[in-house]
């Protein structure tokens, strides 16, 4: 009889995860696809109070929160989690099947980092290039596991950082911002960034800086 639930558990499992939705057709009034390409897909959710989301799946995949906000989780089998977000925060998630509620009197904002494949070619980066070892000051490692890094960057108005390599990532900007990028051999260029966006960064070396006079903070999902 144990056997017979626990198989029949896993068959239901199986079936809710064939039947549920793409977040974007079931949620697309909440959730947008910001950036899609053969490794990643973002997505921004925008989630008015106390709103239900139909069931549906996501990878494994890396969020990073704007608000804090209460959330509830309704899974295939019934089962529920209550799970608060603080805003800035950065958590890892499973592949998972579920159904959501956004429990607060406050919009939710989040960005979250779907993981497809992993690069054919291995993107890492030497330890003398980690600018979590040369430059721990604006680096620090959120959390790890065998599909990403997740890194928090922090620069005051006008610091800079020493010159150092990313494998292919994802930037999520938590702070408007004004930035400055040196690569390699000499050439830099500004870029203005904005809260919310997310932009691909394919593996490189540069030494970027804070040009604006205002802190700036952002959080990097480095793939493995």
């Amino acid at each position: 009889m144990q056997r017979f639930l626990i198989l029949s558990t896993l068959v239901l499992l199986v079936i809710a995860q064939g039947v549920a939705q793409d977040p974007v057709k079931v949620a697309a009034k909440q959730c947008k696809v910001v950036l899609d390409n053969d490794q990643v897909r973002v997505l921004k959710w925008v989630d008015p109070p106390h709103v239900k989301t139909p069931m549906h799946f996501h990878p494994a995949m890396v969020s990073v929160s704007f608000t804090s906000d209460k959330t509830r989780y309704t899974y295939p089998d019934g089962k529920t989690k209550e799970s608060e977000s603080k805003a800035g925060q950065a958590t890892w998630s499973d592949p998972q099947t579920h159904s959501s509620e956004n429990l607060s009197d406050v919009t939710g904002e989040v960005i979250q980092v779907e993981l497809k494949k992993p690069a054919a070619v291995a993107t890492g980066i030497s330890a003398s290039e980690d600018p979590v070892k040369v430059d721990p000051k604006h680096y620090t490692v959120e959390f790890q596991n065998d599909r990403v890094r997740v890194l928090r960057i922090t620069y005051g108005p006008g610091e800079k950082s020493v010159m150092h390599a990313h494998p292919d990532s994802v930037a999520v900007f938590l702070t408007d911002g004004q930035t400055k990028m040196t690569l390699p051999d000499g050439k830099s260029s500004e870029m203005p960034v904005k809260r919310g966006e997310a932009r691909w960064e394919a593996k490189g070396k540069h030494l970027p800086q804070n040009i604006g006079s205002k802190p700036f903070e952002l959080v990097l999902v480095e793939l493995k």
